[in-house]
This record gives structure tokens, sequence and C-alpha cells, in this order.
């Protein structure tokens, strides 16, 4: 881990910059993958589950007896977590729905805006040693929500040729439509291009390995919508003196699991809350199973200490992190100085693993510092927002002049004449 004691702002700028990965031999792989399933299809995902994921599949399509053999080996106690984590998110998403308004913006002239759905929107649900099932619930519930008429998952299978049980059983549960055994760069090429199983999507979700972030970024060259570009997962938390150690070093290491390019950044304005919480790092980091990937990720993560909670602030919004955690007493107070977070949890009991499960706001979010310009999903990644006007003759009357002088200043008489031959008419 990097220490760094009351910095200096010229210096920031180095402090905030995430590992970046080399794209060269990333880039040549996809191209490669995407040439090869547009070619080959199901054939060619067949071949790849075997080259990527060492699986022998005949076949890619979950079938109904997989699933439901699935759902008898998820224990009833999980059961209940995934329905209970269901009706929450349910609950906060269904909340964004909004009533059309229709505004007369002046006499005669109406306009407003409605949702229509995204049709058919494609989920990469990530396996392996982390099998992302909660992120079906995050994606497949607000796509319900919409309305999107279908829902295709696609996920890798194991050595077995199966995707894990859980996974299976929260995608059932949350109506998704068909499911398919293909993972990485391949699934998002075949959910891009279709394939004899595999039906062509208008935009794809999901979070997942430097791949196949990759490859949703390539899949845009061919029309097909993402939810957002996205890299590893992160956490920063802000800390004060009646933080919790113990609970700060927690939540670094909830991300810093992840994976060994995760990144964990600790700012406090305290020097004993700081020393204790790098010492309860280097203590709970022991017992953990996935120990190897969150050292690898402390490699390149940061504890910081600073002056002022204002200064650990305006720290956070230059790094723009994905997870923002205050630890702080008068978080309240605070909340108006965040300018770029994806989603931020307040106070020493919310841990940022509440948002990832089961509170109810979405764990698909901005990284890499995209919390700059890009929202968390939410019920609108899945919907498209049509604008409608009418005018009626008096509206046009009132309105015409304006149109119309606009127009010819602009050069362009063919749209002043659509105004003018019908106020000839009236």
């Amino acid at each position: 881990m990097k220490i760094y004691r009351y910095p200096t702002k010229d210096s920031w700028k180095d402090l905030v910059k995430r590992p970046v990965l080399e794209q060269k031999e990333i880039s040549a792989l996809i191209t490669e993958i995407f040439t090869e399933v547009k070619k080959n299809g199901d054939k060619a995902l067949i071949e790849f589950n075997h080259k990527f994921d060492k699986a022998d599949t005949q076949s890619i399509s979950v079938t109904r007896e997989e699933i439901e053999n699935a759902e008898k080996q998820v224990s009833d106690e999980l059961k209940k977590a995934v329905q209970q984590a269901k009706e929450n998110i349910s609950k906060f998403h269904a909340s964004q729905k909004q009533e059309i308004q229709k505004i007369e913006t002046m006499k005669g002239v109406v306009c407003w805006r409605e949702n229509r759905a995204v049709e058919r929107v494609g989920i990469y649900i990530p396996g392996g040693t982390a099998p992302l099932f909660s992120t079906v619930l995050m994606l497949a519930v607000p796509a319900n929500l919409a309305g999107c008429k279908e829902i295709i998952l696609c996920s890798p299978p194991d050595k077995n040729g199966n995707i894990n049980p859980a996974i299976l059983y929260a995608a059932n549960l949350c109506g998704v439509s068909e499911i398919f055994k293909t993972g990485g760069a391949q699934a998002v090429a075949a959910m891009t291009f279709g394939t004899e199983s595999i039906p062509a999507v208008n935009k794809i979700f999901g979070p997942g390995n430097q791949f196949v972030v990759a490859a949703k970024e390539y899949a845009q060259r061919y029309g097909v919508a993402i939810d957002m570009p996205a890299g590893p997962s992160e956490v920063l938390v802000i800390a004060d003196e009646q933080a919790v150690p113990e609970f700060c070093a927690a939540d670094l290491l909830s991300q810093a699991e992840h994976g060994s390019d995760s990144q964990v950044v600790f700012i406090t304005t305290d020097l004993k809350v700081f020393t204790e919480t790098i010492s309860a790092v280097e203590q709970q980091i022991r017992d953990l199973p996935r120990n190897e990937l969150a050292a690898q990720a402390l490699e390149n993560s940061s504890f910081v200490l600073v002056n002022a909670l204002e200064e650990a602030l305006e720290f956070s919004n230059l790094y723009a992190p994905e997870h923002l955690i205050l630890a702080i007493a008068d978080f309240e107070k605070y909340i108006s100085l965040i300018e770029n977070a994806g989603s931020v949890f307040l106070g020493n009991y919310s841990c940022e693993s509440a948002g990832d499960y089961a509170s109810g706001t979405n764990h698909t979010l901005p990284t890499n510092g995209y919390a700059k310009n890009y929202s968390g999903v939410s019920l609108d990644s899945f919907v498209k927002k049509i604008t409608f006007q009418h005018l009626s003759k008096e509206g046009l009357q009132n309105l015409g002049k304006t149109i119309e002088l606009m127009a010819e200043a602009e050069g362009l008489f063919a749209h002043k004449n659509a105004v003018s031959i019908r106020l000839e008419k009236n």
C-alpha cells in the first residue's frame, strides 16, 4: 500500500491516477474474437468455452430442466435472502417511474415526453471465482420494471458446462427471457451480432474483466449501446476521529477482494484512525479466502492523511470514486460538497456491501473516474425518452413568425416554407 501524509495539492493529480492497462494486445484479441463469432456463431462460442473456460458445452442454451435443477441446489436460506434483496431493489427502482407531464410552452403549443423501453437488452454476468448473481437482480429487475420485451443473459460455464445455480435461480426469479452459456468478450460479441441461438440485442449491461470492458466498448462500433464505460471496482473511504478503524478496513478489503486490479483509497483527518485502520487492514486480510487478490489490489491503493474534511472531499471529487463512504459524524453537513461519485454510503453503519446486495440502490456504477460524467444504472438506463408536440392552428399562428425568422436567418428556406404554407391556409 502507498502511504501519504499531508500531500500537497499539486501532487493530487498523480495520486488519483488509476493503473493503466496495456490496450494494444487486448484490442487485437477483441477484434479477432468478434470476427470469429460473427463468422461462425454458436460454433465459435462452443470453441471459446473450451479455450478460455476449459468447458465442454454441446449446446450454449440453458434448458428449463437445468434451471429447475439449479433451484434445488440453492439453499432455502439463500433463496430468502435473494428474494428480500429483489423486493428492496424493486421498491427503489419502481419509485423512479415518472408521470407524463404535458407542458403548454405558449398558447396552442403543447410538448411532452414519454418513455419507451429498450426492446431487447443483454445482461453479462461474470462467473468464475465470484459468480455475481447479485448483478442479475441489479439489471433484470429494472429491465422488467421498464417493460423490456426480452432480457438475454450470458454467463460463462464451469468446467462441467454448467452456470452457477444461484445465477440461474436469480435469473428465473427476475424474469430473464433466455440464458446462455458463454462468457468473456465472445458473449458480448454474440449479443452484438446475434448467433443461431442468441438474439442480437439493442443494449448490453453488466460488469466484467478488462476483456469484457473492451468488448463492450468495441460493440458500440456496430450500433449497440452499453450501460457505461467501466473498469475494475473501487472504493474511497473518508473518515474522521469518530470512525471505527475495523469498519473502515473491512470496507476497503471488501473492494480489494474483487480482483488484483481493484483499487481502494482511504482518507482521514485523524492520525490515530489512520494508523489503526492500516493495522486493521493488515490483520483482517490474513483471514480472507481471497487474500492474495486483495493483497495485490492493495499494492496500487492509497492511504492519505489530510488536514480537513473539506480537503478530503476535494480530493474525492478529483478521484471520482465508484463507491464513496463517509465514515464521519456530521455527514449531512458535507453531502452538498460531493460532486463526483457513483454511489455514496453515509455513516459508520452504511457498509458498501449493503449497496452491493440488498439495500435497494443499484451496484452497476461508473468506475475509473467516469463518475464525473456518468450515472449508475437506474430505471432510465432501460428506456428511451421520446418527445412529443402538438400545435393547434392558433399555436402555429402564435409561434410561426419566430420559426420563419430563425429558419430564414439560417438560410433554410424549406424549413420556413413548412410554416408559411400552413399560415397562408389559415
